[in-house]
């Protein structure tokens, strides 16, 4: 049964079920237990399996295809995407990346700020609604050249406060910093905005990195949105040809 295979609701849980169900087939995913491009049971069947309203269900799944980890298609149902992701043992920082490159790694902060997790970071970090975070906003630079805008959401319960953070996150989160990672990568355009603040054209090309750090223990302990621009593809494809 596809329950059996990919899991139940977690017991004891207060978020929200359409959350719950999510954090299941998120991990399915993430672990392979539900392969790319394979398709999922009918929205009345995983309401019935699951014991929950279609409505929870279809709430559910439109977070999965928002994130990208499903597709639906036309008359054929929902499948799981096919995408890139890689799964690393061991992880460094932007700012460790750059030294061991030979280069001199910096930044401008955008902001910094705490608040309440939002839909989108609570599934990311599997934090529950109302669960405090740190928001760090930032360009980072390679020998004062701009490589990419990074917006890292972290738990506050990760981190002793919100200054704590100074050149490197991963140094300051210490014995919390990450181990294994999940990326995800995507074509994308600048837009206005984020061209300015790269000094690059407006609607250039450029990757999107989408991260997940996790911790030994198991916590997912940071989501990173970093944009880079497009003549930043070789530093890039030494990150795709890490090893795993």
């Amino acid at each position: 049964m596809f329950v059996e295979r990919v899991g139940m609701l977690k017991e004891g849980d207060s978020a929200p079920l359409y959350l719950r169900l999510q954090r299941v087939l998120r991990d399915a995913i993430e672990r392979q237990v539900l392969q790319p491009d394979e398709a999922l049971p009918p929205e009345r069947d995983l309401a019935e399996a699951y014991n929950v309203s279609r409505v929870t269900v279809r709430k559910a799944l439109d977070g999965l295809v928002d994130a990208r980890l499903l597709t639906r298609r036309q008359g054929a149902g929902t499948f799981v995407a096919t995408r890139v992701e890689k799964n690393f043992a061991t992880i460094s920082s932007f700012t460790e990346d750059m030294e061991s490159r030979g280069r001199r790694p910096s930044s401008a902060w955008l902001s910094r700020s705490e608040g309440v997790v939002s839909p989108e970071e609570a599934m990311a970090l599997g934090l529950s609604p109302g669960s405090a975070v740190y928001r760090f906003s930032r360009i980072r630079y390679a020998d004062d050249i701009s490589m990419a805008l990074e917006y890292t959401t972290v738990p506050a319960a990760s981190l002793p406060s919100l200054d704590t953070v100074d050149t490197s996150l991963y140094a300051a989160l210490g014995t919390a910093r990450p181990v294994r990672v999940l990326q995800r990568l995507r074509a994308v355009l600048f837009t206005a905005e984020q061209a300015a603040l790269l000094h690059i054209a407006e609607r250039a090309a450029g990757l999107l990195i989408e991260r997940r750090g996790f911790a030994a223990d198991g916590r997912t302990v940071e989501f990173t949105q970093s944009y880079y621009r497009g003549d930043s593809y070789d530093f890039v494809a030494e990150l795709q040809a890490a090893p795993q």
